[in-house]
């Protein structure tokens, strides 16, 4: 890998994106699978060392893939969390070399839709990393079939190994989602203020934590509580 592309994947993961901190019993199934799927062994005729994740807009698949890349740093296994939003611009020589790190982990591939090159970079990437025995999660916001994937082998390897839909979180889970963020930095959000700001702002959680790192440090600025008022004076503004 040239030296351009290994700056290119320097990429620092969120620290507060992990398993935990990810509030969903509708998705608990989904988590479990990930996590078994990080902790198998591929030496079994059963295992497979790709897995894809689909689903809506904002239903929290990044948040699983750096919490993925997090869990695989903590058995003490390499791993790498890229975005197709990021990579496009970029040649498809950063992925030269990837196939020797334990978890790959590529979000939005659906960004790469109408690219045959990075499709074809996608593919073969694929192939080097069964070839080493290493993993790989995909994350796209349809089934493998309707993405628009116009390379056909790119379509079968994606639907080759195990396939998790994350659904959208309910309203009670994003509010103990966000709660539970808050907590992490030693905010305290009652029910009441949380609610208001599902009723108020975009319903999608990473618009709602953006507005919550703005208003966590708009309450360290100015030494104030995080309340109903405060809110409305900060989102004002």
């Amino acid at each position: 890998m040239s030296k351009a592309a290994q700056l290119a994947l320097s990429v620092q993961l969120p620290d507060d994106e992990t398993f935990e901190s990810y509030q969903s019993t509708t998705n608990l199934a989904t988590v479990k699978q990930l996590q078994l799927f990080i902790d198998n062994d591929l030496s079994t005729v059963t295992s497979s060392n790709s897995l894809y994740i689909f689903g809506v807009k904002g239903v929290g698949k990044s948040h699983l893939l750096h919490a993925s890349s997090s869990y695989a740093e903590k058995l003490g296994k390499s791993s790498l969390c890229l975005s197709f939003s990021e990579l496009q611009n970029l040649s498809v020589e950063v992925l030269d070399g990837l196939e020797h790190i334990d978890l790959v982990c590529l979000d939005d591939i659906d960004v790469i839709a109408g690219n045959q090159q990075w499709q074809q970079a996608v593919f073969d990437l694929y192939n080097r990393l069964a070839e080493q025995n290493k993993l790989l999660i995909v994350t796209g916001n349809q089934t493998a079939t309707q993405l628009g994937i116009t390379l056909p082998d790119l379509v079968s390897r994606l639907g080759w190994g195990f396939t998790e839909q994350v659904k959208s979180l309910t309203d009670e889970e994003k509010v103990a989602a966000l709660q539970y963020r808050a907590q992490q930095r030693g905010l305290l959000l009652p029910d009441d203020v949380v609610k208001f700001l599902l009723n108020r702002l975009s319903r999608e959680m990473s618009s709602l934590i953006e507005s919550l790192d703005v208003l966590d440090k708009a309450s360290i600025q100015e030494q104030r509580k995080i309340t109903i008022p405060f809110i409305k004076e900060v989102l004002e503004k």
